[in-house]
């Protein structure tokens, strides 16, 4: 589903879930049902924002860490 790009089986994989007795997974199927269209546009659509995704993350990583690097100046 996720390599081949076949959102349109996530409702069937969603129903086998809440047939499992795996509750943590009854979780994560009613987190993906509170926004389904664009979970399955995300699993069928050829582009997707990953490589902004881990621009945030560079930045997200830099800010915690207090250091965004250091140069010296000279004349």
């Amino acid at each position: 589903m996720l390599t081949e790009r076949e959102g349109q089986r996530l409702p069937d994989w969603l129903d086998a879930v809440r047939r499992d007795n795996l509750l943590s997974l009854h979780t994560l199927a009613a987190g993906i049902d509170r926004d389904r269209d664009a979970v399955i546009a995300g699993l069928t659509l050829p582009w997707n924002s990953g490589t902004a995704a881990v621009s945030c993350l560079s930045s997200s990583v830099i800010t915690r860490s207090g250091h965004v690097g250091s140069f010296t100046i000279t004349s």
